[in-house]
């Protein structure tokens, strides 16, 4: 699978724009604030229904603009052609369509279009708190497992559910155990669903991220992922039960799947405090690649993957070892940013692979 064409209009900086892209290594090149980014924010549009950056899609209509249209049109190994739509309007809700057919469900059209990007905020997975590190768990898992994901959003929805019960106990000064147990009971077994299928990705994640981080850094550190359940060693059901008075009096539910975290380690500590810039770059790089991998076993053919700005930071050495990575054959479509046309140019002029560059203009 790749995307052939991308038409972009009224979207971030661009009025219009239109590309023609190769089936294997795609460039977007020029200075900062050309745009370069905001096009592979457009592909991530089409595979993902939302932005990598930004969460107000009206906050992604050119300024002066009442809308904004994504149109990419996609060729899969079985020669078929497909269409894929994204058209937001400025006060209305987001229109997105395959082959001119409108969605119901936003979370049906997810992992058709798998998609892997590795961008400068990929180093916000460690030094940020523990909600971007499960939105990121949950958004891989969620590319190939619908059960997942439809569990996902009935376990969030019971969280507010249970949220808005506890606040209102609060206000009213009023408790029912038997209003609660409703939600308990659905946050227990969805929770236990979820936890399961977290920990069984790791399983078979975490080994091929080793080989990645292991190729990248050419052998040099051990690097490790560790699940940490809010719950500790308790049952969900446990777990509810004694942290019944911390939730009546923080009036928000305090245990979950919604509170657990993973934490990064570099030779068994953890890479945030002792991890330097490029290691911590290398780290992230690896858990993306490896990303691309387990997907690309899961659904049988290569995800699309955008490389945003990764040479800042890495040394030559590393560098030259992920782009001679991503050039061979087990990886599909690729498309890369950089603000240096020159280094971009030695690096393919050293290389027969299909590529295209575009060179864009300020």
């Amino acid at each position: 699978m790749y995307l052939q064409k991308l038409s972009v209009t009224g979207f971030k900086n661009y009025t219009q724009a239109d590309f023609v892209f190769s089936a294997r290594i795609n460039c977007f090149v020029g200075n900062n604030g050309v745009g370069k980014t905001n096009l592979l924010d457009a592909i991530h549009y089409l595979s993902f229904c939302k932005s990598c950056f930004t969460s107000l899609d009206a906050q992604n209509i050119r300024h002066g603009d009442d809308f904004f249209a994504i149109h990419g049109h996609y060729f899969r190994d079985n020669d078929t052609d497909e269409l894929v739509q994204c058209i937001q309007k400025k006060n209305q809700r987001k229109r997105f369509l395959i082959n001119k057919k409108e969605y119901e469900r936003l979370a049906d059209h997810i992992g058709n279009f798998p998609l892997v990007m590795i961008s400068p905020y990929d180093r916000d997975l460690i030094n940020d708190g523990s909600e971007l590190r499960r939105k990121y768990i949950d958004s891989v898992i969620c590319q190939f497992d619908k059960f997942y994901l439809d569990d996902l959003i009935q376990y969030n929805k019971a969280l507010l559910q249970r949220n808005a019960l506890l606040k209102s106990f609060g206000e009213q000064h009023y408790f029912s155990s038997e209003l609660l147990e409703t939600w308990d009971e659905q946050m227990i077994r969805l929770g236990e669903q979820i936890s399961a299928k977290r920990k069984f990705f790791l399983e078979q994640f975490i080994p091929l991220f080793r080989e990645y981080y292991r190729y990248i850094s050419n052998g040099s550190e051990t690097v490790g992922i560790r699940y940490l359940s809010n719950t500790g060693e308790l049952s969900y059901r446990e777990a509810f039960k004694a942290a019944i008075d911390r939730d009546r009096a923080a009036q928000y539910c305090t245990v979950g799947i919604h509170k657990d975290d993973l934490e990064f380690t570099l030779d068994d500590y953890p890479v945030k405090k002792f991890g330097s810039q490029g290691q911590q770059k290398s780290f992230v790089i690896a858990v993306k690649l490896a990303q691309f991998d387990y997907t690309k076993n899961i659904k049988g053919f290569k995800p699309i993957l955008l490389l945003d700005d990764v040479f800042d930071k890495l040394d030559d050495l590393r560098v030259s070892q992920l782009i001679k990575m991503v050039s061979e054959n087990s990886f599909g479509q690729v498309f890369i940013t950089d603000t240096s046309s020159e280094r971009i140019r030695s690096i393919f002029d050293a290389m027969d692979i299909e590529h295209e560059i575009f060179s864009l203009p300020m």
